[in-house]
This record gives C-alpha cells, structure tokens and sequence, in this order.
C-alpha cells in the first residue's frame, strides 16, 4: 500500500511539474544560486565602496588594486574574481554612476507639466550633473565628481565600444524624451533621434570646456550656464 501510494505522489509530481510547477530540487538549487549572488553582490559593492573611499580622500583615480583589497578588507584573490584590473572597476563605478543619473533625471522630466518643459529639464540637468562640483556626500558617486568626468573622456577617446556600453541607459532616456517632443511637435519631426541624443549628450559633457576654448571668465553660477546651452540647443543660429 505505501508502495502504491509513493507512486501514486510521484505521479502526482510529475503531473505537477508538466504544469509548469518548481520542483523541491529546481527551488533548493535556486536558492542555493540566490545565497551565492547576494554574497557575490555584497563583495563587488564592498570593492566599489572602498575605490570610492580612496577616490574622494585624494580627489584622483591614482590608487592601486591592492589599496582597494586592503581597504575593502577582503583578498587579492577575490578581487580577481570580479574584475580584470583597475580599468574594470572604475568601469563598474562609471556605469553605477550612469545608472545613478537617469533615475535621478528620469523622476524630474516625469514631473514636468509637458514634451518641452521634459526636454529642457533633461538638458538642464545633465548639464549640472556633468559640471565638476564638490565631492558626493552620499553612498556612491555622481558624474559630476572631477575623476569620473576624467574617466567618462578618457572612455570615449580610448574605449569606444566600452563607453556606447556604458552610456546606453541614458541615451534610451533622452532618446524617448526627444521623440515624445516630436511628436507632440514641440521640436521638427522626421530628426534620426538615436543620433540626437548621442549628439546633444556630447555637446552638454563637453560644454565645460567651452570658456577654456572662448577665452571667456568660467561662470560661477551653473544655473545660467545651463540655461544658455538650453537656448543655444532649442534656437540654434539662425535669426528668426
């Protein structure tokens, strides 16, 4: 009978897992992969916080693999579990920072009352972002820290394909922005928008180069700053 009755639950089972059902063993290997990502997360961001730590005492990205293990209190060994070298953890920070930016910028534009208004306080924003500022009081770092604005030229210049990568969250964001504005029709229609965004982007991260090239005093207040790239970007040249 408790033969009979094992087979029976067995069957049973196996009806179960024909519907779609999670096996006792499928859920003990998943919690099994579940536990070792957590602990595997909770290494890497130990990594990111200590390089950020060096990066702010000295304002630089001259810090060495062996300063970030010492001060993360974990071992070379595992370090190398997680990244190729230096050039990959700030990489890492880069893309946390990125990551940082379009939420932070994507909760703005939401509450802006309409496509023009979105559009504007996108640009405004990643202006002011990419701007070097003060050191970031919170967890984690912003583009707007001297090393990673530093790093983001030297991506684009050296790294190319790791910095598209890298940038591809924030290009989607303004890339819908651009194309909700178009067609609300508060900017021409029929623009190749992916390369737009890509444009403009650049235009704002290098903006702060362009009273070094004018010969112009820097701007204190990067609020108007911002606000002439805005009027420079929407009007353009051409008389009206």
């Amino acid at each position: 009978m408790a033969k009979n009755e094992s087979v029976k639950s067995a069957g049973a089972g196996g009806d179960e897992a024909s519907d779609g059902a999670v096996s006792w063993r499928e859920q003990a290997v998943a919690r099994s992969l579940d536990s070792a990502r957590t602990r595997a997360e909770n290494r890497v961001q130990r990594f990111l916080d200590a390089a950020l730590e060096l990066m702010n005492d000295g304002d630089t990205s001259d810090f060495t693999v062996q300063e970030v293990v010492e001060r993360s209190g974990q071992s070379l060994r595992s370090f190398y579990q997680y990244f190729g070298g230096k050039h990959e953890l700030l990489l890492a920070l880069f893309e946390e920072s990125i990551r940082a930016g379009v939420e932070e910028v994507a909760e703005k534009i939401a509450q802006e009352p309409d496509e023009t208004a979105r559009l504007r306080r996108f640009v405004i924003d990643y202006y002011l972002r990419c701007r070097p500022g003060p050191k970031s009081k919170r967890r984690g770092t912003t583009t707007h820290d001297p090393v990673i604005i530093e790093f983001a030229q030297q991506l684009l210049t050296e790294h190319p394909a790791e910095a598209s990568r890298a940038f591809a969250p924030l290009v989607d964001l303004f890339e819908e922005v651009l194309n909700d504005a178009a067609e609300a029709g508060a900017i021409r229609s029929g623009l190749a928008t992916r390369s737009v965004a890509g444009t403009v982007l650049e235009v704002v991260m290098f903006n702060a180069f362009s009273s070094t090239i004018g010969g112009m005093p820097i701007k204190q207040d990067a609020t108007d700053a911002a606000e002439e790239l805005w009027d420079l970007l929407l009007n353009g040249l051409v008389a009206r």
